[in-house]
């Protein structure tokens, strides 16, 4: 693809966010700036996550969810952590386990003997971020406690609703599906993510950086040691969120994301192709890319750098495809190749 969407401008300073920001030159978005600031601050704890960490601030952007995949140890807890303390949102972390319940997540009835009566206890699932950590380690039952909370945005325990703060987003992380013990997210809950990034291991460079950092006594488990604060906030995001609204989409890029999306179901690799939805999210996925990039308008360049990470877990192969060892990048990108492009 011409365009990577982990490369949008960050403002002059250290590349690990050590040097203090510049002023913004005439003309430049604060609201804009503070968001592009963020990616500094994960990288004083986070090292060579910058594609993941700009998915998770076009999720917030566009009012979506994240799925993060990747083997054990890449970072994953820990670029949601520090993404939350550089946006200043309350954040709240569920082990998914076996054994874990729907009412762990969302809330349950508790009996007071003093007054005879039930009250809600609210579940971690009321706050802004919710890190969701290895659920597909959990039984679908559980799993499916989050698709009100993820499309409605509220919670509804014994008949009575009670909406979620704003703003909230899903930031689950998931093991590849081969791992002993995994239990593979439904097709219905796969849907309801905006994006699904993957984490791969660090290249030779980053590794050694990771360890340099480890062996100088870096601690993951204290950010403000590392240096994070806050450089913007759920007000930054509320700005922003609309000024992407703004962003204009003219009809020739529209009909490219729709042609896109109905080339998935009739690709011979494919058994289920890209519902409406996955149209949806390519499209406001890729006005929260191009506001980061700048720009008013969407460009078909946007829409190719979001196709695979808000395509790919929404699309099923056929086993033969498997067997002859194709995924569904390979084939988001043969059509990307042939799809025709607007001018």
């Amino acid at each position: 693809m011409s365009q990577q969407f982990d490369t949008y401008p960050v403002p002059p300073g250290a590349a690990d966010g050590t040097a203090p920001a510049p002023p913004l030159p005439p003309g430049e978005d604060p609201v804009r700036a503070a968001l592009t600031q963020v990616r500094q601050e994960v990288a004083k704890a986070v090292v060579g996550q910058d594609a993941a960490v700009t998915g998770l601030i076009i999720a917030l952007l566009a009012k979506g969810h994240v799925l993060l995949e990747g083997v054990p140890g890449v970072a994953k807890t820990l670029l949601v952590r520090t993404l939350s303390a550089a946006l200043d949102l309350d954040t709240k972390r569920v082990q998914f386990t076996p054994d874990l319940m729907p009412g762990d997540v969302t809330g349950s009835l508790i009996y007071d003997g003093r007054s005879s009566e039930f009250s809600f206890r609210e579940g971690p699932v009321f706050t802004n971020i919710l890190l969701a950590d290895e659920i597909n380690r959990t039984p679908p039952k559980t799993q499916a406690s989050l698709l009100e909370a993820m499309e409605e945005r509220q919670v509804t325990v014994d008949g009575a609703t009670r909406r979620l703060p704003e703003p909230f987003i899903v930031a689950a992380t998931q093991n590849p599906v081969e791992y002993e013990g995994t239990y593979p997210l439904p097709e219905a809950q796969l849907d309801r993510f905006l994006l699904k990034m993957t984490l791969d291991l660090p290249g030779r460079d980053d590794e050694i950086e990771v360890i340099r950092r480890h062996s100088s006594g870096f601690d993951p488990r204290d950010l403000a040691a590392a240096g994070v604060r806050a450089v913007a906030s759920a007000r930054d995001l509320e700005l922003a969120r609309k000024a992407v609204s703004e962003v204009s989409v003219a009809p020739e890029v529209l009909a490219y994301i729709v042609d896109i999306v109905r080339a998935t179901r009739s690709a011979p690799s494919f058994q289920l192709g890209v519902s409406p939805r996955g149209a949806t999210a390519l499209l406001n996925t890729s006005r929260a890319w191009a506001w980061l990039s700048g720009r008013s308008f969407v460009t078909p360049d946007d829409v190719k750098a979001l196709t695979l990470p808000a395509l790919r877990h929404r699309v099923s192969l056929r086993p033969e495809a498997q067997m002859d060892g194709v995924n569904a990048d390979h084939v988001l990108g043969s059509i990307l190749s042939t799809v025709p492009v607007p001018r």
